[in-house]
């Protein structure tokens, strides 16, 4: 008989899974077998410049991770894909909040494209 851990030891098995699902192009979109699939893509925003997580957060993941294994596994061709622009009003409080910090001009007095660069 085998027991089972109380609790969760993920390194005990990501390292091979994840090596498994990298070698069978799991987290690939365009797979040859599914050429003639209707594509299917969500974009996962990056985590905000607060850094700060929440419940939201995991419920918008998760909701998204069923959505793209529901439509896999109906055939699409899915793509799962990072994004990497995710400005908001908290980024912009936080730029403001520096530049008031260091004593620089704030974003009116600098104008729209200062302050985006």
């Amino acid at each position: 008989i085998v027991m089972i851990e109380k609790n969760y030891q993920p390194a005990d098995i990501e390292h091979r899974m994840a090596r498994i699902w990298e070698e069978s192009g799991a987290f690939k979109a365009g797979r040859p077998e599914r050429k003639d699939a209707a594509p299917f893509t969500i974009v996962i925003p990056p985590p905000n410049v607060t850094g700060s997580l929440h419940m939201g957060h995991a419920l918008n993941n998760t909701l998204q991770d069923i959505l793209c294994r529901f439509e896999r596994m109906r055939g699409r061709d899915v793509l799962w894909q990072p994004g990497t622009d995710h400005a908001g009003i908290a980024t912009q409080m936080v730029v403001e909040r520096q530049l008031m910090e260091r004593q620089e001009p704030g974003r009116r007095d600098m104008g729209r494209a200062k302050f985006l660069e």
